[in-house]
């Protein structure tokens, strides 16, 4: 296994239930699974399953997947279905999923196309995609290398990777467009992963700032993170 991955799942797993970045990254997640009837859902590089644990809240019958065994363990912990699997090649009958979600996962992969594909082989006709990802190569920085990823996503090379993958895009928006300005600039100066610890007062101002965002028509200017939808046609 990828020392930097399981670096990076440690962090995560340690951090997610209360640091802003992925709390409010799963209120956007549960507000789109409620769009949806509950059924047979995949989580795509899962990590330790803190987004599976929303699909399950959720009343979806939920299975995580990641590359990393450690990642199948912490998740197995938590209760969880989990199984390790690469995203390339994914061990699921074809046309069996309703809902494929992959939260941070193609940036990581050079071959993001053939993730794709096996998101819209895995799909039943009419199953859904939840995809995001890192947007915009301006913020590229020293945290993108530390975290393992290869590329950050502009709206046509997202939408392009989903489509030629055979399935429709019903919806992209932007994500923490407030915080960008922010963000950038953090970004520029630093010399590591942003992965770690917020103080409380600031990881409560942060979050509020992003709940803010929901109130706000801002999904189409640039944020940090691009949010994707898409259908797989009947």
């Amino acid at each position: 296994m990828n020392e930097m991955r399981a670096q990076e799942i440690r962090r995560m797993t340690a951090l997610e239930d209360g640091h802003w970045w992925y709390r409010e990254r799963r209120a956007v997640l549960r507000a789109e699974v409620r769009r949806l009837r509950p059924g047979r859902a995949l989580d795509v590089g899962a990590g330790g399953g803190g987004n599976t644990v929303v699909l399950v809240e959720e009343g979806w019958e939920a299975t995580a997947t990641d590359c990393s065994e450690l990642a199948v363990e912490v998740a197995r912990g938590r209760g969880l279905r989990a199984v390790q699997a690469d995203a390339r090649d994914l061990p699921v009958e074809p046309a069996s999923v309703d809902l494929v979600t992959a939260m941070d996962v193609l940036e990581h992969i050079e071959e993001d196309y053939l993730a794709t594909e096996q998101i819209a082989r895995v799909l039943r006709p009419g199953g859904r995609a939840l995809i995001a990802v890192p947007c915009d190569m301006s913020l590229w920085s020293a945290h993108d290398y530390a975290v393992g990823h290869v590329r950050r996503y502009c709206r046509d090379s997202l939408t392009g990777v989903v489509e030629k993958a055979g399935l429709r895009v019903e919806q992209l928006w932007s994500w923490n467009v407030l915080l960008r300005p922010l963000i950038a600039r953090h970004r520029h100066s630093s010399t590591g992963s942003d992965l770690g610890p917020v103080p409380p007062l600031v990881n409560a101002g942060l979050s509020a700032v992003v709940r803010l965002e929901r109130c706000l028509p801002v999904g189409s200017l640039k944020g940090v993170t691009l949010f994707l939808r898409a259908r797989r046609e009947d």
